[in-house]
């Protein structure tokens, strides 16, 4: 009898720590991270890139037949690579953040993630982080965590990590960025974001991130008792 590859999606609102708390959590018990909303991400940075008319089904169809994405680990960083790009730090910029729910939201976009997402899910012990992994990619995930967070903490967190990159943002630049990206996600018509009704929610407003990974990892320890 084969064993059965563990499966952990990590949902949750944007810019709350989702992919901080994945990376560790993968690199605690040695499993592979997935991060879905990079793959979105660099789907929007090339449609910019190639001034793509997310309208025009026939240009974007053609876009995602030229788009690869991987992940590149390398020492303990995971790199997201685009056609073989390093994009790990432009697709974290404004003009993507702006424009990545619009991308996301289209339907064939999310079918070539998924399909993409299943196949990396599929020989290996998984953590991936995202708006659906609990509800449309990965069902069946022995572990499913919902994380949410205070917009305005949200938007204070997302703030410090620009003005850190050097970005010439404001922070009601990125509370406005927020909460429109909200608005986006949990309103389209394809793969909204919900709270799968077997996910653990995990709020962590109040939390550090010695405490969110404690939280998971107790979580992924009785499901796997």
């Amino acid at each position: 009898m084969t064993k059965k590859n563990i499966i952990i999606a990590i949902d949750g609102y944007s810019s709350c720590g989702k992919s901080t708390v994945a990376k560790a959590l993968a690199n605690k018990l040695h499993y592979v991270y997935v991060d879905s909303g990079a793959m979105y991400r660099a789907v929007t940075l090339y449609f910019l890139r190639n001034n793509i008319d997310v309208t025009n089904e026939e240009q974007v169809q053609n876009a995602l037949e030229h788009i690869h994405i991987d992940f590149h680990k390398e020492e303990g960083v995971t790199h997201v690579l685009l056609n073989e790009e390093d994009v790990s730090d432009e697709i974290r910029q404004m003009p993507v953040s702006e424009n990545v729910s619009t991308v996301s939201a289209i339907k064939s976009v999310r079918q070539a993630m998924v399909k993409q997402q299943q196949k990396m899910g599929a020989r290996k012990n998984v953590v991936m982080d995202g708006r659906d992994i609990g509800t449309a990619v990965f069902p069946h995930a022995q572990v499913k965590i919902f994380m949410t967070a205070d917009p305005k903490i949200r938007a204070e967190r997302r703030y410090l990590e620009l003005k850190n990159k050097g970005e010439n943002i404001t922070l009601e630049e990125v509370f406005e960025n927020i909460a429109h990206r909200d608005y986006q996600d949990t309103t389209r018509k394809e793969s909204p974001l919900v709270r799968a009704e077997d996910a653990i929610i995990l709020d962590n407003t109040d939390m550090t991130e010695e405490q969110q990974l404690d939280f998971v990892l107790d979580k992924v320890g009785k499901a796997k008792s």
